[in-house]
């Protein structure tokens, strides 16, 4: 940051999903960094901007929050930085207040209390466009007569959406060093007060289309249904992982036959040695390996994100809020535990939300067992090897329900973990769950790519960082020291890789695992998706003749039993995380001995379920 951007320090203030964020993306474009608070794990963003005339101002985007009585990590947060009650970090000098003019109600309550601050305020009105063709009308004038407060009107996700609040910010001058007044938590009668004057501010200044409402309580009286909401939920997390193979099934074809061609040239055109066995064995049979599955990762992402710009997910949460009750947790840990779905390191990071800890650490404890996307590769190339393509019922995919009893089986143990850790929480119950439920939104298909964008950009990076990096390594143990003279096996029998899995054999040994299964297991522990890579690096120097081209579906189809597969496919529902999820526990918890307890009971849960499941499928035939 240059000292010339000291001039002007302003946060963003608003609600979760009020646009917020993507306002101080398009503000500060590169020019941020992202970094933590001192002594706590809520992300901290600031970035510079600089307006039409010059000016260089610092932005902050302060966590999302629905009051300054706060109720959680992120809350307290925001309300410390508008009071200057962090260490070391003055009042900003201006809160550009920011809400979803689609749903001005939920933002609007906040505005009034952070008023009472004194401090200089103006109110953005983001996504302006889209309360615009839901046919709300705003008169600003009023408003901001009302307010007592500059309005303007932005587009958070749209090139030149800040344009009106630049030009303001041109014009603004403080009149003296912002002094935010002392804070005091507002009491029944103040909060109650503050709703009253918000809704007739909203009566005076807010037009909404009278069919609006209806719509919506006609969607949520079948959404939220006891009966027909749940089945629609299921059926929506059904159709997904039926998706995920049915739709993907093209583009992973092309995707195969591309890295088989590279292979398969790179073969022809080097000499047989040590650089044509890193780059066909190592690296192609590595990481092509792991991207080939990149159009399942997207269609998955690509569901549960039109699901969140729906407005869906907020009411999936009340809908499941009592039964998630039975087991000690409340409708609060839903959102994290899909978000996990994904990642379970942004699920167990949105825990932040949960204000009651005991409640917060179940989520995180049991965050893990949701099926992150890093096991699809896993799980897709098993069951494309084991299970036979058919239809069931003259309509469902077999392998997507296969998929499909997977997912609900790491759902099912979650909620068996937390049944048991509630008779750890005692008498202990979960604060109710209070949330406002914002407007259906038909998904913006921008907002769509843009996110689908970002997921696949990660993933490459994944691939061409981490995953590369370890290929190489598991190809240089897989490949040194050198088998002995008269050795009549494969060479990576006799290297360290091959010593190290004989050794791991005897401990897996009795869930069926082999010693290349052994192998894999160890760079899986870095991240999932290594596991088909680093099975594709060791059959490339386990086989010899025509076999080194196989595909490895095919070639462990071959040698392996069915109970092995579903053995590791049991393996990989309930097995520890990746050595960056049990990080994210020990920085969220602050605790070594809880990510440490993690890690062993997972351990010990996969163990048990793969043990349990391949005694049984040799007993049923599946040797």
């Amino acid at each position: 940051m240059s000292a010339a951007a000291a001039s002007l320090r302003l946060a963003l203030l608003g609600h979760p999903n009020s646009g917020k964020t993507a306002l101080f993306n398009l503000l500060t474009g590169s020019r941020q960094k992202v970094a933590n608070y001192a002594g706590v794990t809520v992300e901290r963003k600031e970035g510079l901007l600089t307006t039409p005339s010059g000016r260089q101002v610092r932005v902050l985007d302060l966590p999302g929050a629905y009051s300054l009585n706060a109720l959680s990590a992120d809350e307290a947060v925001t309300r410390d930085v508008i009071t200057g009650q962090r260490a070391g970090e003055a009042a900003p000098d201006l809160l550009v207040c920011v809400v979803d003019a689609t749903n001005l109600q939920l933002g609007l309550r906040m505005v009034l209390e952070t008023q009472a601050m004194g401090l200089p305020m103006v109110l953005a009105l983001n996504m302006s466009d889209a309360a615009r063709r839901a046919g709300i009308a705003i008169d600003r004038d009023l408003l901001a007569r009302e307010l007592g407060m500059p309005v303007v009107e932005t587009v958070g996700i749209r090139k030149g959406g800040a344009q009106e609040l630049l030009q303001w910010l041109d014009g603004w001058r403080p009149a003296a060093a912002a002094q935010a007044r002392p804070w005091e938590p507002q009491g029944v009668e103040q909060v109650l007060r503050t709703q009253q004057e918000a809704r007739r501010i909203l009566r005076l200044a807010v037009r909404e289309p009278e069919g609006l409402p209806q719509v919506d309580e006609a969607l949520d009286r079948v959404v939220l249904h006891p009966l027909w909401g749940t089945l629609l939920l299921a059926g929506t997390m059904f159709l997904m992982f039926q998706a995920v193979f049915s739709w993907a099934a093209a583009p992973m074809d092309a995707i195969t036959g591309a890295v088989d061609v590279l292979g398969q040239w790179l073969q022809a055109r080097l000499p047989d040695g040590v650089l044509r066995s890193l780059l066909v064995d190592g690296i192609v049979a590595g990481t092509g390996g792991v991207l080939v599955f990149l159009p399942q990762i997207l269609i998955l992402f690509f569901f549960i994100l039109a699901l969140e710009d729906s407005g869906y997910l907020p009411r999936a949460a009340f809908l499941l809020d009592r039964l998630m009750g039975t087991v000690g947790l409340s409708g609060r840990s839903f959102i994290p535990l899909l978000s996990s779905f994904a990642c379970a390191i942004p699920g167990i990071m949105a825990t932040r939300t949960i204000t009651h800890w005991r409640e917060r650490l179940v989520t995180i404890m049991i965050a893990p067992l949701m099926t992150c996307s890093a096991r699809l590769p896993v799980y897709a190339l098993l069951i494309a090897a084991f299970i036979p393509e058919r239809t069931v019922a003259g309509w469902f995919n077999l392998q997507g329900l296969v998929m499909f009893a997977l997912y609900l089986g790491g759902i099912l143990g979650a909620m068996a973990v937390a049944a048991v850790l509630k008779l750890w929480r005692g008498k202990a119950r979960p604060t109710p769950l209070l949330m406002e439920l914002p407007p259906y939104r038909v998904p913006s298909p921008r907002n769509l790519a843009l996110g689908l964008y970002e997921r696949a950009a990660i993933f490459l990076k994944r691939v061409g960082g981490i995953i590369l990096a370890l290929t190489v390594l598991l190809w240089c143990l897989s490949t040194f020291p050198a088998p002995p003279e008269g050795a009549t096996g494969a060479a990576i029998q006799y290297s360290w890789a091959g010593q190290l899995g004989r050794l791991l054999e005897h401990v897996f040994a009795p869930l069926g695992f082999n010693w290349q299964i052994s192998i894999a297991l160890v760079p899986g522990m870095a991240a999932r998706e290594v596991v088909v890579g680093a099975l594709g690096t060791v059959y490339a120097l386990s086989a010899s003749g025509d076999d080194v081209a196989a595909q490895l579906g095919p070639l462990i189809a071959q040698q392996w039993s069915l109970a092995t597969a579903l053995s590791l496919l049991v393996w990989f529902v309930f097995a520890p995380q990746c050595l960056s999820t049990l990080a994210t526990v020990r920085r969220e918890t602050d605790s070594w001995r809880l990510a440490l307890l993690m890690a062993a009971y997972l351990f010990a849960l996969a163990y048990g379920a793969s043990w349990l499941t391949y005694r049984l499928a040799l007993a049923w035939g599946g040797g």
